[in-house]
């Protein structure tokens, strides 16, 4: 699998430029320290100091108290600022990875929708285009949703590029850039084999878009399958007799689930429910962005269908949901609120679960050795400072 992007390496004739973070109220899985400071070294994590210690450095920042995270990895967003991953264009990635950083979100999947063959090459390439010289959030692969989908479960997929799985596709578009999740419906002929040759190759497959039975996941996972797509929406739900992919997912404690953290793709309840019955561990926050993030209410296009944004809710015009406008850190916001859970065991769920399930390493944690991804955020979860491999990047 490939490792996440890197920047070129310095000479060792320049020494490393060290800065030193002040004043934070750190918040990494299972720590929770205020008035503490973090040292850089280039672009790693070199110290994390308690209250009171100190450290040389070339440049010192003061926060102010506020809020430090590890960046924020979404797996599952097709666009923003009004541009989508399927135009097919470097520029629109290039826009839509502006916005993820702003969101403090350091780490993105761009991911297609049900789409042509040459469509999606297109997009590979255009991320691969990118990834050579990056603006924004770092874009180690691809998050494949569809086109190996169930036809009846499309939700704001375009039902006329639904197609069997095909590994060789997947193989074709996976060495034009590197796919590392793909959601497909487990249930439909030939996915079971497919699950297997992709987990094989070190692909995450992931069910979505699905009216699996419990016994299709129990086979799926048997196979290969690691995680469930924005989960409870387009997909079997929970039933007395037959309990689908919704219960599969919460009876399952292996299995990882994407969750929409915005209370409109799940309500406040379900999202409480969710977060009581699975381990954190197990949770991976998602946005599901699309062209509309970042943008006034209105019409757009989401793969060729018409939608419309009304109060920040997009929807298809038979009034399906067509996914979100949720910003990174307010779907954070959102679940803290909902659940009380404390913040130094939901922020696994905002980027060492990713890093984890996806082989990305040194990701996901304020801890020396780790890569200098962070977020800063106020009390009200607005992004402040976003910081990309040890630099700066963003500031509000």
């Amino acid at each position: 699998m490939r490792e996440r992007q890197k920047r070129p390496q310095i000479s060792s004739i320049y020494p490393l430029m060290k800065t030193l973070i002040t004043n934070a109220h750190i918040i990494s899985p299972g720590i929770d320290i205020t008035g503490s400071s973090v040292l850089l070294e280039d672009d790693k994590i070199a110290a994390v100091l308690q209250p009171g210690e100190t450290a040389s450095a070339d440049a010192t920042q003061d926060v102010g108290g506020q809020m430090l995270m590890p960046g924020f990895i979404d797996i599952h967003s097709h666009g923003a600022g009004g541009c989508d991953t399927c135009d097919c264009k470097v520029e629109s990635i290039r826009t839509i990875a502006d916005c993820k950083m702003k969101e403090g979100v350091t780490t993105w999947l761009p991911t297609t929708l049900t789409l042509g063959t040459n469509t999606l090459a297109d997009v590979c390439r255009c991320v691969k285009e990118y990834a050579a010289s990056p603006n924004g959030s770092k874009t180690p692969g691809v998050h494949l949703e569809g086109p190996y989908i169930n036809p009846k479960q499309c939700g704001a997929q375009n039902p006329a590029f639904v197609r069997p799985a095909d590994f060789e596709e997947l193989m074709m578009l996976h060495a034009i850039y590197p796919v590392l999740n793909i959601t497909l419906a487990p249930e439909m002929p030939g996915a079971i084999d497919f699950i297997a040759k992709a987990t094989r190759a070190g692909i995450t497959c992931s069910a979505g878009h699905s009216a699996a039975t419990a016994e299709d996941f129990r086979k799926a996972k048997a196979a290969g399958l690691r995680r469930l797509t924005h989960f409870c929406n387009q997909m079997s739900p929970q039933h007395h007799r037959e309990i689908g992919l919704v219960g599969s997912g919460m009876l399952d404690q292996d299995i990882r689930i994407e969750i929409i953290c915005d209370t409109i793709h799940l309500c406040a309840d379900m999202l409480n429910l969710t977060f009581s019955n699975k381990k954190v561990e197990q949770m991976i926050m998602i946005t599901d962005s699309l062209a509309c993030s970042w943008m006034p209410d209105g019409p757009g296009q989401l793969g060729g269908l018409p939608i419309i944004v009304k109060n920040g809710v997009a929807r298809l015009e038979s009034g399906n949901l067509a996914g979100s406008t949720l910003r990174y850190a307010k779907g954070l916001q959102n679940v803290h609120r909902i659940t009380g859970k404390p913040l130094s065991e939901l922020v696994k769920a905002t980027s060492l679960n990713q890093a984890e399930s996806l082989g990305l390493k040194d990701l996901g944690k304020i801890c020396p050795g780790y890569t200098a991804d962070l977020v800063l955020l106020d009390d009200d979860f607005n992004v402040l400072r976003t910081y990309i491999d040890g630099e700066l990047r963003y500031q509000a």
